[in-house]
């Protein structure tokens, strides 16, 4: 990346991400970012102005642009990646970039004019330690019908790259390269030593584990952009396709009906209800446990992921949509 001349020298050996923002406060900087929202408003006295949530793989930041607001409206459109040049501000209570008012403040880049792996996280954990962990937990299921299902899906050289690689999600939860590798090591790791504790089949709760967002291998893909949701993802859903993946393995392999109906019930019904996107409610103990587990795993990263691109260290983040809520931060309160 090339940055402005006008940056100071010593600021120009490394490229910005959101994160670095807290620590340049009425700096001018320029950062490539990609346009997750945006809006035109109007002050009292008609003066238009554009709001933009701008981001990156560490987070997202507020931009405002006073100058060139109802041009760069036009020419915007959400994913849209650019170079923005502009001030770092603390404005109610967030950090903010206020766009410069040159035309060129905001220039929008072709796909190779940046590196795409900017907005695209990756797990902050040890993949081939993941990977191990995987393999591990594929050893200790005894049944040989389920350890052979898990062997033709992770034996496989092109399935496993792609599933050691895929996000778990696009923004909620392990959105990220190693997503979907991470979540579900946790969460069969989890589930298995659960199974201590009550009469159930442990292999089959390890195998579901496993297995359970093994559709979002077909459902996302990393492009340029970012995570994004591929045609069949659009039209299926990882859970119909996981589904799927499970039923046409077993009969390949001529596993019995019932242990791939079981199974895939895991798969089925692992959102929990219906209003969530399971087309079935948990009806079995494995079932119910996998998707307890999960939903547990996939809240707390949802906690961590917050809590760690907050703009403060102490009191409460800001609301999270998707939790529905903010998160208390300890440290220094002060009630006013």
């Amino acid at each position: 990346m090339k940055l402005g001349d006008l940056m100071p020298r010593d600021l120009l050996k490394q490229e910005l991400f959101v994160q670095d923002l807290k620590s340049r406060i009425n700096d001018s900087v320029e950062i490539i970012l990609k346009v997750r929202s945006k809006k035109l408003q109007e002050t009292k006295d008609s003066k238009k102005f554009l709001i933009m949530t701008l981001e990156d793989r560490t987070g997202t930041v507020r931009a405002v642009d006073w100058y060139n607001a109802e041009l760069n409206d036009q020419r915007l459109k959400e994913g849209t990646v650019v170079r923005v040049k502009g001030r770092v501000v603390f404005f109610e209570n967030r950090i903010q970039i206020n766009v410069d008012n040159d035309y060129g403040a905001i220039k929008i880049l072709k796909n190779d004019e940046y590196d795409y792996t900017k907005f695209v996280a990756q797990s902050k954990k040890d993949l081939e330690v993941l990977k191990k962990k995987l393999f591990v937990l594929l050893d200790q299921v005894k049944d040989q019908h389920y350890k052979k299902l898990l062997k033709a899906f992770f034996e496989d050289k092109e399935f496993s790259e792609k599933f050691f690689r895929s996000p778990a999600g696009m923004r909620v939860h392990h959105a990220y390269i190693g997503g979907l590798l991470e979540h579900s090591v946790t969460v069969a790791e989890i589930c298995r030593e659960i199974s201590k504790y009550y009469s159930l089949d442990r292999d089959l709760l390890i195998t579901g584990a496993l297995l359970h967002d093994v559709g979002k291998v077909e459902e996302y893909k990393i492009t340029e952009s970012g995570i994004e949701v591929t045609t069949e993802g659009e039209l299926k859903g990882h859970i119909a396709i996981g589904a799927a993946m499970i039923s046409e393995m077993g009969k390949k392999l001529s596993i019995p009906e019932h242990k791939i109906l079981e199974l895939e019930h895991i798969i089925l019904s692992h959102h929990g209800e219906l209003e969530w996107g399971s087309p079935v409610v948990p009806k079995t103990i494995e079932a119910l446990i996998v998707h307890h587990v999960e939903n547990l795993d996939s809240k707390i990263a949802r906690f961590i992921e917050v809590i760690e691109s907050s703009e403060t260290d102490q009191g409460w983040t800001e609301y999270d949509k998707n939790l529905g809520r903010r998160i208390f931060l300890r440290g220094e309160v002060t009630d006013e």
